[in-house]
C-alpha cells in the first residue's frame, strides 16, 4: 500500500524535478496530468548528462508537466515494473497511463517534442 506523502506528490511549484520512490511512485503520477519521470542512477554517466536538460525542462515547462526522478539503484521495485533496462530511460505519463518513452541521452528537442505530443493531446 502506497504512503500518503504530499510533500513528494505534488510539484514545489519552482519548477523543479520531484525526487519519486518505490513508496511515492504510483501515487505521484497519478495525481499529475502530464509527467516526464527520469529513471537514472549515480554511476550512470549519460545519465550525468540528461539530468541538467531534465532540470532546464522542468523551469521551462513549470505549471504544464511535471517531472519526476526515480532512482533505479534505491527503487527497484518501481524500475521492474516497467521493464526498464537502459538508462537513462524517460517514461512520459498521462494521468498515469505510461503513453511514451525514450531510452538514452537525447538531446533536449527531443525530449521537447514528446511532451509538445502530448500537451497538445
Amino acid at each position: 500500500m502506497l504512503q500518503n506523502k504530499p510533500s513528494l506528490s505534488q510539484s514545489n511549484g519552482q519548477g523543479e524535478p520531484i525526487t519519486l520512490t518505490d513508496q511515492t511512485f504510483e501515487e505521484t503520477i497519478s495525481n499529475q496530468p502530464l509527467m516526464v519521470v527520469d529513471f537514472w542512477a549515480e554511476w550512470c554517466g549519460p545519465c550525468r548528462m540528461v539530468a541538467p536538460v531534465i532540470e532546464q525542462l522542468a523551469h521551462e515547462y513549470s505549471g504544464k508537466v511535471s517531472f519526476g526522478k526515480l532512482n533505479v539503484d534505491e527503487n527497484p521495485v518501481a524500475s521492474n515494473a516497467f521493464q526498464i533496462q537502459s538508462i537513462p530511460a524517460l517514461l512520459v505519463f498521462k494521468k498515469g497511463k505510461l503513453v511514451d518513452g525514450i531510452i538514452g541521452a537525447v538531446p533536449k528537442h527531443m525530449i521537447e517534442s514528446k511532451i509538445k505530443l502530448h500537451l497538445n493531446n
